[in-house]
């Protein structure tokens, strides 16, 4: 366990440590290489490596796991989506790729259905593109998608989500339409990577779709986009190793490559059961700790249809504090503890991203919080 309260690589500049009982936020830290993915980026931090031929080696190792033409690590699941972008614009043609961002002449639109629209579609127009609303708030039709489709349009972007919306036209239908127009979807898959046939599913279901690396424990800032290896390879060209590269600001160290890579190895192979075993232990602890709290309504562990599967929810009494209150009071505490909340009287602790031990002074912090 580390020392949250004495000197440490963080202590030493100022920053404070963070127990992070939230789950894979970025602004929180996003993730921890798992053991296996450390031991590989120590192997990989030992010699050097041509990058060029580490990309294609590592996209033909993701493309196989996966079942996809080809793959190609990124620096996050953002930069999959602005090079998967740039490379729906472009093609693999050279000057085309050389003129970015600048977009005159080039199909530059990509369409989006309006009720999909989300905090990180601004990375469909980092290449010089621009996004175009189809539909309304109330959803949108096969007609209107297939009436926006045009001969600015470079492709059509799609959010997944584990629940689909009946109002929106659902990814199969988005790729039938738009291929009959010879465009590209482009699915933002980031965080849906668990059952494993439903990431692999997403992997497959459109000309190039984009994961993030940090929820299976890879480090914080790799990501993957997979999909059609002619536009794989385009992205690619994008990439930090390509001529003239948009993408060049966008890099990823041979270690982290190696990391995500192991990631994905252990996610596909892990005991899934044996890991949401593992969270009920962990919050089995909290709950046992914070039985006999009186400002402790009820402790459940819930159901997500989330990668991590396992929520767990203390019910405070409802003429008691705040729960946000007291995530707050947590988030000023020594140690820092990070975690989400419900409504009014609820506070939500994920375990996926806990090390050992945490899980008890996260309850003693939490009663504290409470009694206090």
């Amino acid at each position: 366990m580390p020392d949250y309260t004495g000197s440490n690589v963080y202590t030493r500049i100022g920053a404070r440590p963070t127990i992070n009982a939230a789950g894979n936020i970025t602004l929180w830290g996003g993730s921890t290489p798992s053991p296996v993915v450390q031991e590989a980026m120590d192997e990989a931090s030992m010699c050097f490596v041509e990058m060029a031929e580490l990309f294609e080696k590592s996209g033909e190792h993701i493309a196989d796991l996966l079942d996809v033409e080809a793959a190609y690590v990124t620096s996050g699941c953002y930069a999959a989506l602005v090079l998967s972008t740039a490379a729906c614009i472009t093609g693999n043609d050279s000057e085309k790729r050389a003129q970015l961002p600048d977009t005159e002449g080039l199909p530059s639109q990509v369409l989006i259905q309006k009720k999909q629209r989300y905090g990180y579609d601004r990375s469909y127009t980092v290449p010089g593109s621009s996004l175009i609303e189809v539909g309304d708030d109330n959803g949108t039709t096969p007609e209107q998608l297939e009436e926006a489709i045009g001969p600015e349009t470079a492709a059509v972007a799609f959010l997944i989500r584990p629940n689909p919306d009946p109002d929106l036209v659902p990814i199969e239908q988005v790729v039938e339409i738009a291929h009959k127009h010879d465009v590209p979807v482009i699915a933002d898959a980031a965080a849906q990577i668990y059952p494993l046939d439903y990431l692999r599913g997403n992997a497959q279901c459109a000309d190039l779709v984009c994961f993030g690396g940090k929820y299976m424990h890879a480090p914080h800032s790799t990501g993957f986009l997979c999909g059609k290896k002619e536009l794989v390879d385009a992205a690619r060209e994008h990439g930090l190793a390509g001529p003239r590269p948009l993408g060049r600001g966008m890099k990823i160290d041979r270690q982290e490559i190696i990391g995500l890579v192991a990631a994905l190895d252990h996610w596909a192979s892990m005991d899934h059961d044996a890991r949401l075993d593992g969270y009920r232990k962990i919050y089995a602890t909290v709950q046992k700790a914070l039985e006999n709290t009186s400002a402790v309504q009820e402790t459940e562990i819930v159901t997500t249809d989330g990668y991590w599967v396992l929520d767990l929810h203390v019910v405070l009494d409802p003429d008691g504090k705040d729960a946000k209150q007291i995530a707050e009071d947590l988030g000023n505490g020594t140690p820092r503890i990070r975690i989400n909340t419900q409504r009014k009287n609820t506070l939500v602790i994920r375990a996926n991203n806990l090390g050992e031990g945490d899980e008890h002074i996260v309850a003693e912090k939490i009663q504290n919080a409470l009694d206090s």
